[in-house]
């Protein structure tokens, strides 16, 4: 029975009573009820309405991009196959030259400085066969001068090889020979230095039979780097054995070891001022280690590239040293590359502040030993986690070559190719900033000098066309990719000539093109807007 009043109810006395007033408010609000939900109902429907319209709105762009993207590829198979039938055609124009003997010469052997008297194709060679090599063998790093603006030196009539410039300051070679040149079985071509030329900047291309090592005669300290990096999982083993027979080493042990980690957590951007405290607590916990918190003695040459001599007036000129410093000096290499690959790797200009807190650590004077720092265990562990910076070099599409170039495994399984892309990344930038510092303004010296970013970078570039991985061209990308200036400070027109070498040339010897290899030809051009340098017409 509704509660509505009649209509004869308004004529009533009672018309305003309260029972009147309390019927007409329930229908007032029943009527609102009614319309509230029609309204909701219509909304409801409105909202499917566009939900539906942009989800077919989204496919239809989908589809779009796909048919685009289809017919992106297809125009450049295409302009692909309709370039190697002209270079057929061309080839088959030609007339066939007698082939000559070739000459061979010895791996690591001296190399002739007379000029070839063969003709045919061995006195022209193709251009991507003669390209002389950037050389491991660096240019006199000189950072106190800007880049001139000068063509690289010639000599004779002839440019000399970009990287034979060993720096700006260089004196004016006098008229030389003009190399010669061989060809190896595997038609990498050697030049010859000609004769009385300094600095002697061209390498010889490893043996074939040994595809994922380059040049490892040449570099011995590789297996040095593995060796150290065993007698840290060691030293690891050793501590522990201590800390079960002396509880107060291991709380110590224990609490210095969280404050490294924790030191490196809370690094922000900027410079040492920005983060001078976590600094000063690096350097104060590890000077505790070596003179503070007794430990064992060790042989810290086993966990050096080289044994030191005594040097006068270092502070610490000991044989042995104690555990306890060696290991925290472990642990705080390992926290610098978990912060590089961590942080870095999904913005690389994070690097720059984590690389100058660790250069700062171990050039700290009162840290060395016989004058020189322990950053041998950092460079040991780098080998290990990105070997293509110490020239290693593999198919990262095969079970050997991920293996060889640092792909990491969890669980049994290969990390997804992401993953090991941003590992790379931030590793790369993370060398980039610890190797390309300037120490001319203060007393000490580089840990690690930007020598060993040129000798990283010919390792790479020098990669012939069959042994070139995705993995070299992520870890070069992270390499150049905001560094390029302070790499120029150093080595002036060598630099740049370098820079044409890795982000041009390189790239277009990779026979398979890649999104990584993408990625360094869209680096070349923003570092030419950002220099205002044309690489391609240095």
């Amino acid at each position: 029975m509704s509660d509505s009043p009649e209509i004869s109810d308004f004529l009533l006395e009672t018309r305003n009573s309260p029972e009147a007033h309390r019927r007409n408010y329930a229908e007032a609000q029943r009527q609102h009820d009614r319309v509230l939900k029609a309204a909701l109902h219509v909304f409801d429907l409105h909202q499917l309405a566009e939900a539906q319209r942009e989800i077919e709105e989204a496919e239809k762009q989908r589809r779009q991009r796909v048919a685009e993207e289809a017919k992106r590829i297809e125009k450049e198979r295409q302009a692909k196959a309709k370039h190697l039938e002209d270079e057929a055609r061309l080839a088959a124009q030609k007339a066939a030259p007698i082939p000559k003997p070739v000459v061979t010469v010895p791996l690591q052997a001296p190399l002739s400085t007379q000029s070839s008297t063969t003709s045919g194709p061995q006195e022209e060679p193709e251009k991507d066969q003669s390209r002389v090599k950037l050389s491991e063998a660096q240019p006199t790093p000189n950072p106190g001068n800007p880049l001139s603006k000068d063509k690289i030196p010639q000599a004779n009539g002839e440019t000399l090889s970009p990287f034979g410039t060993p720096s700006l300051s260089a004196p004016k070679l006098p008229p030389t020979k003009q190399p010669s040149t061989a060809l190896l079985g595997n038609g990498t071509a050697i030049v010859a230095a000609p004769e009385k030329t300094p600095a002697t900047l061209l390498s010889v291309a490893a043996d074939a039979s040994t595809p994922t090592i380059a040049s490892s005669a040449a570099h011995p300290e590789l297996q040095r780097h593995i060796t150290i990096h065993k007698n840290l999982k060691e030293l690891r083993k050793y501590m522990t054995q201590q800390a079960a027979t002396n509880p107060a080493l291991k709380n110590r042990m224990c609490d210095m070891r969280r404050d490294i980690r924790k030191s490196f957590g809370q690094l922000t951007s900027g410079g040492l001022r920005e983060n001078k405290v976590q600094v000063t607590r690096i350097i104060a916990t590890l000077a505790a280690g070596l003179k503070e918190v007794p430990s064992e003695l060790m042989d810290p040459t086993q966990f050096l590239l080289a044994p030191r001599e005594p040097l006068e007036g270092a502070l610490q000129n000991e044989e042995k040293l104690p555990s306890l410093y060696l290991y925290l000096f472990n642990v705080f290499s390992k926290a610098a590359i978990s912060q590089f690959v961590n942080e870095s790797s999904a913005d690389t200009r994070t690097a720059d502040a984590i690389g100058q807190v660790v250069v700062k650590v171990y050039s700290e004077t009162g840290l060395l030993w016989r004058g020189k720092s322990m950053i041998d265990m950092l460079v040991a562990k780098y080998r290990v986690v990105c070997p293509v910076l110490f020239g290693v070099r593999g198919n990262d599409r095969m079970e050997r070559g991920r293996a060889a170039v640092g792909w990491r495994k969890e669980d049994g399984r290969w990390i997804p190719e992401q993953l090991h892309v941003d590992r790379m990344t931030g590793l790369g930038a993370g060398f980039a900033a610890m190797t390309l510092r300037d120490f001319t303004r203060v007393k000490r010296e580089s840990p690690w000098p930007p020598t060993a970013y040129w000798t990283a970078l010919a390792q790479i570039v020098n990669t012939r066309p069959e042994e070139m991985s995705d993995t070299q061209c992520c870890v070069l990308k992270s390499m150049i990719a905001d560094n390029e200036s302070r790499f120029l400070g150093f080595y002036g027109n060598a630099g740049l000539a370098a820079l044409r070498c890795a982000l041009i040339d390189f790239p277009a010897r990779i026979q398979r093109s890649s999104a990584a290899s993408e990625t360094l030809k869209v680096l070349a051009k923003t570092v030419s807007v950002k220099t205002g340098l044309d690489l391609e017409n240095i």
